[in-house]
């Protein structure tokens, strides 16, 4: 359901923000941390960079650091940022009869996608980072300087 891009777009805000230092953080350093090839991880830090979830800055000592505060960042707004998530607000199909109302099949999978909109768009990147009882993302042992 979800695209290889807003996996990645995901990973490259978790990563920056685990950080903790706000400083600029080059693409290859963001790739070699979240395990994504950097030739497509810089794609990915354009687009947020775009959407102004990222700021960015060339030459020596540049790189990408968030532009947002965590506590306000939502995933929602990040996997827009890369592949945004369509909903189906017309029959796919340019069926004549479904042009007034949607087939039971295309209003389900419409509601479905609502309902991970909502998810998604009540999901600070905060929460992604501290959820108690979770391990943290991008990590394999727990991180000691967890909060909740």
């Amino acid at each position: 359901m979800f695209s290889q891009t807003q996996d990645y777009a995901l990973r490259a805000i978790i990563w920056i923000a685990q950080q903790g230092e706000v400083k600029p953080y080059g693409n290859e350093q963001i790739a070699r941390g979240t395990k994504v090839a950097p030739s497509y991880m810089a794609k990915v830090l354009q687009h947020l960079t775009e959407a102004d979830i990222l700021g960015s800055r060339r030459g020596v000592g540049g790189g990408f650091h968030l532009l947002r505060d965590i506590d306000e960042l939502t995933v929602l707004e990040v996997i827009n940022a890369v592949d945004p998530i369509v909903r189906i607000t017309a029959c796919p199909l340019d069926l004549k009869t479904h042009r007034d109302c949607r087939c039971p099949m295309h209003a389900r999978l419409d509601e479905a996608l609502g309902l991970v909109e909502v998810a998604l768009r009540n999901s600070t990147i905060r929460d992604v980072l501290y959820e108690k009882g979770r391990p943290p993302p991008l990590h394999d042992t727990p991180s000691p300087s967890r909060r909740s």
